[in-house]
């Protein structure tokens, strides 16, 4: 062990002396390259007499000093030290975890102001196998941890992978689910948006700005149960009959959960095939 640990410190006295990997990281940033890999690093190694014998040892350094932070296996963002005593933003750390990738659920409730919680828990919307913490399951939902966050996704086909808007976060574009794909993504899994008592309250704080059309034509791309319980809601919430006619109109067989968490149990809504289980 004394003698890997020599070896080491031989190493990180090397990049020392070189013309400085933090030199290269400076001008990585000021191309506005806040995230990067590892041949992004490699290709400007020479140029800071790194050689490419070391390119794995520099970053390990840079990593150890907090210079950077490594993402996932081979992709690293920029520390504080490098953005003005900063932190690259959650969504934009989440955009280099998996492509594609949408912030959704919980994640885009709070940012849309849907809600009044702050989640925990980063949700993003992928049709990627995206990177797991453990696997223990065979769900569709995985975890991923950077720097104490969580990150969980959620894997859909890609037919249902829509209603995606690109928006500023700081310097950052990412991806997240429109208001409405994301009020349909809390009906399907209210779980991940607190419970569904949650995602019918973000139903009325978004109020007469719902896009009632594009909420319908998001539901009837999916399946008929999210139709049932979009009408359902819709219905509570005194939307007119004659505007929730494309909903009523698809068949279902037998009756589903209104919270598909929750036991079955409480009354049948005969209008919408729905059993209100959430009394």
């Amino acid at each position: 062990m004394a003698i890997i640990s020599r070896v080491q410190t031989m190493r990180n006295a090397n990049i020392r002396k070189s013309p400085s990997a933090v030199e290269l990281l400076k001008e990585l940033a000021e191309q506005g390259t806040r995230i990067f890999n590892i041949q992004q690093f490699a290709k400007l190694a020479p140029k800071y007499s790194i050689s490419s014998n070391y390119v794995r040892v520099a970053l390990h350094y840079l990593c150890h000093t907090e210079w950077i932070v490594s993402i996932k296996k081979g992709i690293y963002a920029m520390g504080p030290a490098l953005l003005g005593n900063t932190h690259l933003h959650e969504f934009e750390i989440a955009m280099a975890l998996v492509e594609p990738a949408a912030i959704s659920y919980w994640s885009a409730l709070q940012y849309h102001g849907l809600t009044d919680q702050v989640p925990r828990i980063i949700h993003i919307l992928t049709t990627a196998n995206a990177p797991r913490i453990r696997n223990k399951t065979k769900s569709t939902t995985s975890c991923y941890e950077v720097e104490g966050i969580t990150y969980q996704f959620t894997k859909v086909r890609p037919d249902r992978f829509f209603g995606i808007q690109k928006v500023w976060i700081g310097e950052a574009r990412v991806s997240i689910t429109d208001p409405e794909r994301t009020l349909i993504d809390g009906i399907q899994k209210p779980q991940n948006c607190g419970d569904l008592s949650e995602v019918i309250n973000a139903f009325k704080m978004l109020g007469t700005k719902l896009d009632l059309k594009k909420i319908i034509d998001y539901a009837l791309k999916l399946d008929t149960a999210t139709v049932k319980r979009l009408g359902w809601i819709l219905s509570e919430l005194h939307f007119p009959d004659t505007d929730l006619k494309k909903l009523k109109e698809i068949a279902i067989k037998g009756y589903r959960k209104l919270d598909p968490t929750r036991p079955a149990s409480g009354p049948y809504n005969k209008v919408w095939k729905i059993q209100e289980n959430i009394t």
